[in-house]
């Protein structure tokens, strides 16, 4: 071998793999660093409520009629004393907000993982053994995804009552079938190939092709979706929480805070009860729809074989 084959050969063999250059290229992505700054903050803040509480000297449902309410009982503004201001009770819209935030980022990404899993269970069933098995989990598919949310939420509230707990259930339940529907058309795609066509021949077994060969090559597309997955499960819990049926109050919620501020109308004379939850639910939201998009671009070859032909 000649120096210069030596070469060639070291150069490629410190090429980088295909994680390594998916994570190269998004760090200069400047939406992806932007989005995921953020998400990081809000999950930070989310885990440092206490010490938010105790720097503030307020608890999340501590009233203070004295100093929270003016003589006429209107919340008194942002100032000193209550950053953020106070709400219709008296209590610190800072310290709600933030303990709001533990509970939106707990359902949305609990019920996003229940949901993903059972999507993509259901999928890789459906897709890969096909047949009967696959004309079955689509029918189930496309009957949860006609059923009304909102109906369903109330059925089930009304018989086991409000929770966590059960917002988990009803997100996940509504939220698989999209995922399980995207799992089943890659591995239809995947099953068809030389190196599954190749495991068959040599007497590998369903399970083990499944595990070995097929789930790997759906990790890209899993965590995009899942990422997409979190903002859709946030909005569907703070809604759960607007109309009474998600978490029971007085745990303050993102959702909770926006019907407690609107259903007085307290909102007319003081702003920030509305603007401080509505701000963080949509900045929250869009910064996990911009990192799962980034996700997107960069790491799904069709994306990027897309950009390049424009």
């Amino acid at each position: 071998m000649t120096a210069s084959d030596r070469t060639q050969a070291g150069v490629q063999g410190s090429a980088p793999g295909p994680l390594a250059d998916g994570w190269r290229r998004l760090r200069r992505e400047p939406a992806f660093v932007v989005s995921g700054a953020f998400v990081i903050f809000i999950v930070l803040l989310a885990v440092a409520a206490p010490l938010v509480a105790a720097l503030t000297g307020h608890g999340p449902n501590e009233q203070f009629n004295e100093t929270g309410l003016s003589e006429a009982g209107i919340p008194v503004g942002p100032g000193a004393e209550f950053w953020l201001g106070a709400d219709q009770l008296g209590r610190d819209v800072l310290v709600r907000a933030v303990y709001g935030s533990r509970v939106s980022l707990l359902v949305g990404v609990a019920a996003s993982a229940v949901a993903v899993t059972i999507g993509v269970v259901v999928g890789t069933v459906a897709g890969y053994f096909r047949g009967v098995a696959d004309a079955v989990l689509s029918r189930v598919i496309d009957l949860v995804m006609s059923l009304p949310f909102l109906l369903f939420a109330i059925a089930l509230v009304s018989l086991v009552g409000p929770s966590a707990q059960v917002s988990v259930i009803v997100i996940a339940f509504f939220s698989w079938g999209a995922i399980a529907r995207v799992v089943r058309g890659q591995v239809l795609s995947i099953r068809e190939r030389e190196y599954i066509e190749a495991a068959r021949s040599l007497g590998a077994s369903r399970g083990r092709i499944i595990v070995r060969d097929v789930l790997p090559n759906l990790t890209v597309p899993i965590v995009i979706y899942a990422t997409l997955m979190i903002p859709q499960a946030i909005v569907f819990e703070s809604t759960l929480s607007f109309l009474g049926l998600g978490v029971v109050p007085p745990t303050p919620t993102w959702g909770g805070m926006l019907a407690e501020a609107s259903g007085n109308s307290m909102y007319l004379v003081a702003w920030w009860l509305v603007l401080v939850p509505g701000l963080i639910l949509l900045a929250t939201t869009v910064a996990f729809n911009v990192l799962g998009d980034s996700l997107r671009d960069v790491l799904d070859p069709r994306s990027r074989r897309t950009t390049k032909g424009i």
